[in-house]
């Protein structure tokens, strides 16, 4: 039961490094793939079908974690408390920006909003770069510090806004694709972008969580009997209905239609 746990954890883990990398990123690059009030909807509309049932995944490794591992979910997030105060607190300003944008009246609302969107992005992405430097350095219960937290940071952010222009180049249309087009490059077919940024987030969990201890961490077994059958029958219903927003939503878009 152990080993299915550890495999369920990683699965939802690196699931929304793919999946929510790719609504993350687009935000972080909203900015300046959207110059104007209606190029900046454009380039919401290209993800915000997706972005809650992205955070599902999220919710779901949380879950698998302080359910199948809760000793280790008490030091990890109590020695990480910055990191997860700020990478929580980027979730909610960026998701109140989303939600918040069509309904204030006004241009200095919406570029308030498109500014909470961005800037949450961009602390969402930073944070998780902050906890995936202390857990590859083997100090998983102490915030990393020094050049390498700065410089994971950094990558670890310029991964997902690369994977958020691939995601862009895949469902934008106009000026706003141009604009990531001329990034990503015109060789090659658009997924090859979004597939290759998409592998190296999925193994950035799957590298970094090799450090930490779960299985000697893990809960009773009578816990895990309990808890893991239901994860294996709830996670394909997951899955399916993941891949049914990915196809129902599969064509660019073309007006700024939004939530």
């Amino acid at each position: 039961m152990e080993i299915l746990a550890i495999a369920l954890l990683a699965f939802f883990t690196a699931g929304w490094f793919v999946l929510a990398g790719a609504d993350v990123g687009t935000g972080m690059l909203a900015p300046w793939l959207g110059r104007n009030d209606r190029e900046r909807r454009l380039v919401l509309a290209s993800f915000a079908p997706f972005f809650l049932g992205n955070e599902v995944w999220l919710v779901a490794a949380a879950g698998i974690l302080v359910g199948c591992f809760p000793a280790l979910e008490g030091d990890l997030l109590s020695g990480q408390f910055p990191v997860v105060v700020a990478l929580l607190a980027g979730w909610i300003v960026r998701d109140t920006g989303l939600w918040s944008r069509g309904r204030g009246a006004g241009p200095r609302w919406r570029a308030g909003c498109d500014t909470a969107v961005a800037c949450g992005s961009w602390t969402v992405a930073l944070s998780w770069g902050w906890l995936l430097a202390a857990l590859l350095t083997g100090r998983p219960y102490t915030p990393a510090t020094g050049p390498t937290a700065v410089l994971t940071a950094l990558a670890v952010a310029a991964l997902f806004a690369a994977h958020g222009l691939g995601f862009a180049v895949l469902r934008l249309t106009g000026t706003p694709y141009e604009r990531a087009r001329r990034l990503v490059g015109r060789t090659g077919h658009p997924w090859q972008s979004f597939a290759l940024t998409g592998v190296l987030l999925a193994g950035l969990p799957l590298w970094a969580g090799a450090a930490l201890p779960l299985a000697e961490r893990a809960a009773d077994p009578a816990t895990l009997a309990l808890l893991v059958p239901a994860l294996l029958v709830v996670t394909p219903l997951l899955v399916a209905v993941q891949a049914w927003t990915w196809y129902a939503f599969r064509h660019r878009v073309t007006r700024p239609s939004y939530l």
